[in-house]
């Protein structure tokens, strides 16, 4: 009962925020004489007594604290064998199985519960910057300074020399490659030629891109993210400090611009049932969106004004939001009351280095990879022994 009614606070808090934003978005565009400045105080205001009030009210409803975030979440698994910077990883989520791409030139597939190496492929290509699970399990891609998208079968041998297909036609790196969701042979791609690809694995060849005109991104695409409940859409981050919605569909312009950033959008995240997405940035703050009114919702920001934000995941609740940052903290935010609840980098067992990648499996365990050379898997109390 308690967590139903904190997540139905939670969205109605943003929902009575976004009729707020309409409201002043409107009296604006009718020429009501208020000043920008009176517009931004007002929205401020409003913003802050509204999270205090359901904060409070999520309290006196029984809603359970997460206050003992840190006795209650502690690493469960390190998974050891790479010998260079961990730069990006991501989940079967079918099955307790990682990929995770290194610095060392190596894809290596993981069992997170023996902690077994199932599948170690190396790249001719050492610098990779990204890697993604198919929908099926069946297959990883990867890709990085060589400008191309590497997809590799997984079969019974160990390693593999040469990848099922090659996806070719970025004129720079690839920042970041996810499958579409539920789709086994859609991939799309974002890169530093400012653009995002989406591509056909089984065929080799681009279906469609993604501000190859002066309607797209105007510097690096550095993070994408496809909104599980509605694969047709998907957010992408950039160095020219905007996130922008885009339909498979309707490639020739973004369908939204979203602004507030002072510094490049570093990584992008849709909450698990959208329509709500987060970003992180080099101007030390995480924000969430609203896909339906295009407004931000909220902001996190770290009490240090020279740390990036690297990477960022959600809970499976949207209640935490796990951002991590370029001098090694990984603060664990309250979405609901933007309230820092921990800093893994105190926790037992945490990174020695910068966290530079996260993500969460189906069943809500969390693992992250480490400059440190490391992946670790964390799990609250219930999990553990099922991770």
């Amino acid at each position: 009962m308690g967590k139903d009614n904190g997540k139905w606070l939670f969205f109605f808090s943003f929902l009575v925020r976004n009729i707020l934003f309409s409201i002043l978005r409107l009296m604006n565009q009718n020429y009501v004489q208020i000043s920008q400045l009176v517009l931004y105080l007002i929205i401020k205001l409003i913003s802050s007594v509204l999270f205090q009030t359901v904060a409070a009210c999520a309290q006196k409803m029984g809603c359970r604290s997460i206050q003992s975030f840190s006795q209650d979440f502690s690493c469960c698994r390190t998974l050891q064998g790479h010998t260079g910077k961990i730069y990006s990883m991501d989940w079967d989520q079918n099955k307790d199985h990682i990929v995770s791409a290194s610095q060392d030139g190596c894809l290596i597939v993981w069992n997170a519960f023996t902690q077994e190496k199932i599948h170690v492929i190396k790249l001719a290509c050492p610098w990779m910057m990204t890697c993604a699970y198919s929908p099926s399990g069946y297959a990883v891609a990867c890709g990085g300074l060589d400008n191309v998208c590497s997809v590799y079968t997984l079969s019974s041998q160990q390693s593999s020399a040469s990848p099922k297909s090659v996806l070719s036609g970025h004129k720079a790196y690839i920042s970041c490659c996810k499958y579409v969701t539920g789709r086994e042979n859609q991939i799309l791609t974002s890169s530093g030629d400012k653009t995002c690809a989406l591509w056909d694995s089984t065929l080799g060849q681009r279906l469609s891109t993604f501000g190859d005109t002066l309607a797209g991104h105007s510097e690096d695409v550095m993070s994408l993210s496809v909104n599980s409940n509605n694969p047709e859409q998907f957010v992408s981050g950039s160095c020219d400090r905007t996130a922008q919605l885009w339909d498979l569909r309707c490639p020739g312009r973004a369908q939204q611009i979203y602004w507030g950033h002072e510094a490049d959008v570093n990584s992008v995240q849709f909450f698990l049932d959208g329509p709500l997405f987060g970003t992180g940035s080099e101007d030390g703050t995480c924000r969430i969106f609203d896909t339906r009114t295009g407004h931000e919702l909220q902001q996190y920001k770290h009490p240090d004004q020279i740390v990036e934000a690297n990477s960022i995941a959600f809970s499976h609740s949207g209640r935490l939001l796990f951002a991590a940052y370029s001098n090694a903290d990984c603060y664990v935010w309250d979405t609901l009351t933007a309230k820092i609840i921990a800093n893994m980098k105190n926790l037992t067992h945490a990174h020695t280095q910068r966290i530079s990648c996260l993500g969460f499996a189906s069943d809500g365990a969390l693992c992250t990879g480490s400059w440190d050379q490391t992946l670790k898997i964390w799990a609250n109390g219930h999990q553990k022994n099922g991770v």
